[in-house]
């Protein structure tokens, strides 16, 4: 996995990081993390921090590249400049690269010229004389390295694609580094996955026109005693947004690290990432990323675009938090809660038992971390902060809620024992039995009185664990 440094990690780093790692366990094999990061305008610390962030909440651990460090390191790119001017040295020795001086727009001139529908470089420069060359250097003009294709077509065997070929008279020589010297991307990744012994890559298809020129240079890197060997590669389809359209980097879904943020589980988010080109069942959604490990072969990859749809991508999210136990999410939900400012950190003793007992009424509920605060607040909140959703007291505490509140701080002031059941017991007679009301009409305003919001944890379990001091003094403030 080779991701740039550059904006936000986007999800369709996350698949293909995905991708990479189980296709690397499944077959006991070596998974790679390195930065590629020559482009120094666009890159920066802080996305850098921010893809091995997200891989290590996803739990994507890499054997070898930066940070664990490895036999062929330096693993960033920035870091192995050195290692790139001697390879364009022995390419340029070995006549497999040329100096070109043509500006951009000399090149668009001549293809108008010539009527050619071939887009890129027109091989100008390949076969410069010395005084062409000279006279090039006197006019001040820099060059820029490139590369000879070779005559022919270049074919190779893509892992989710099949035989694939490009006629190399639609594939023009192309640059291997800037004018200044600085080593592009079409340099340093063949260069890196010869030095570090790179069997496969499993890449996005927005790089698949790339193929053929790096395919030529590993040939070429062999002939000179670089490579030993072209690394198999595999390209992996898009991942799009809404309308068809690639998901994009502005797309605020794309944004990989909001679903950390958001309380999405890794688990989830990687089940869903996978089902993007990948099934484990034609009949199964769910599975753990062991089960995926066990089953996965890059063979079955759909070729095909997939379409990022967020409301499958919670239900799948939720589905797995069905499977934790209510100890786990309780764990989880912690650092969102002292995030929100619900409960300290450390959380006081009182408060960790209080959220101990009222977990198991929100585990079967909640369907993303972040959900918590919002569900369990009221409990903790201090009734002087205690806050109702102005839109839920608008929709349910109308004059005729507020009756429903009355009446039921009636039934309930003389209870002697303030339990679920009691509870339960008192407002069933009031207002279901006694007022003939359904119970979503009976119960919401009651509710929204006690806990502020019209969704909750169960209401008689919640006004328990809340206290008969605490649930009667909300009722009294709701009434007015």
């Amino acid at each position: 996995m080779a991701p740039s440094p550059t904006g936000s990690p986007h999800v369709g780093l996350v698949r293909t990081a995905l991708y990479n790692w189980a296709f690397a366990r499944h077959h006991g094999g070596t998974f790679v993390l390195r930065i590629e990061d020559t482009d120094k305008e666009r890159s920066t610390e802080e996305s850098y921090r921010g893809i091995l962030e997200l891989l290590s909440w996803l739990g994507l651990t890499w054997d070898e590249g930066v940070e664990v460090g490895g036999p062929y390191g330096p693993y960033r790119q920035s870091e192995r400049t050195e290692l790139y001017r001697d390879v364009l040295a022995k390419l340029a020795a070995s006549s497999y690269t040329y100096d070109c001086f043509c500006t951009n727009d000399e090149v668009e001139a001549r293809r108008k010229e010539s009527g050619s529908k071939v887009v890129g470089y027109d091989g100008f420069c390949r076969e410069l004389s010395a005084d062409q060359r000279a006279a090039f250097e006197a006019e001040g003009r820099t060059s820029v390295v490139r590369f000879r294709m070779p005559d022919g077509s270049i074919t190779w065997n893509d892992l989710v694609r099949g035989e694939v070929t490009f006629e190399t008279q639609y594939v023009p020589d192309y640059a291997l580094c800037r004018a200044n010297g600085d080593p592009l991307y079409t340099l340093t990744a063949p260069v890196d996955d010869a030095t570090m012994h790179i069997t496969h890559v499993l890449r996005g298809e927005d790089l698949l026109s790339s193929t053929p020129r790096q395919i030529a240079l590993f040939d070429a890197m062999r002939e000179i005693g670089i490579a030993e060997e072209t690394p198999q590669f595999g390209h992996l389809p898009y991942v799009m947004g809404q309308g068809n359209k690639k998901l994009s980097k502005r797309d605020p879904e794309a944004n990989a690290l909001s679903y950390r943020d958001q309380g999405y589980l890794p688990e989830g988010l990687l089940n869903y990432m996978a089902l993007l080109g990948w099934s484990i069942a034609a009949d199964r959604d769910v599975f753990t990323t062991e089960e995926m490990v066990a089953a996965f072969d890059i063979a079955d990859v759909n070729p095909n675009p997939a379409r990022f749809d967020l409301k499958k991508c919670d239900a799948i999210n939720a589905s797995h938090m069905r499977l934790l136990p209510v100890e786990e999410i309780q764990h989880r939900v912690l650092p969102f809660l002292q995030a929100a400012g619900v409960v300290s950190d450390p959380i006081s003793d009182a408060d960790a038992q209080l959220l101990e007992l009222a977990m198991p009424l929100v585990a079967e509920r909640i369907n993303k971390l972040a959900e918590a605060p919002d569900m369990l607040g009221f409990l903790f909140v201090e009734e002087a902060a205690f806050a109702r959703d102005e839109a839920d007291v608008e929709k349910l505490l109308d004059d005729a809620g507020r009756e429903i509140v009355a009446a039921s701080l009636a039934a309930l002031e003389p209870l002697e024992s303030w339990s679920t059941a009691a509870i339960q017991d008192a407002l069933n007679a009031e207002l279901i039995e006694r007022r003939e009301l359904k119970p979503r009409v009976a119960f919401g305003p009651v509710r929204v009185a006690v806990t502020g919001r019209r969704i909750s944890p169960p209401l008689f379990e919640s006004m328990e664990l809340l206290g008969r001091d605490r649930s009667l003094a909300r009722l009294r403030s709701a009434v007015g």
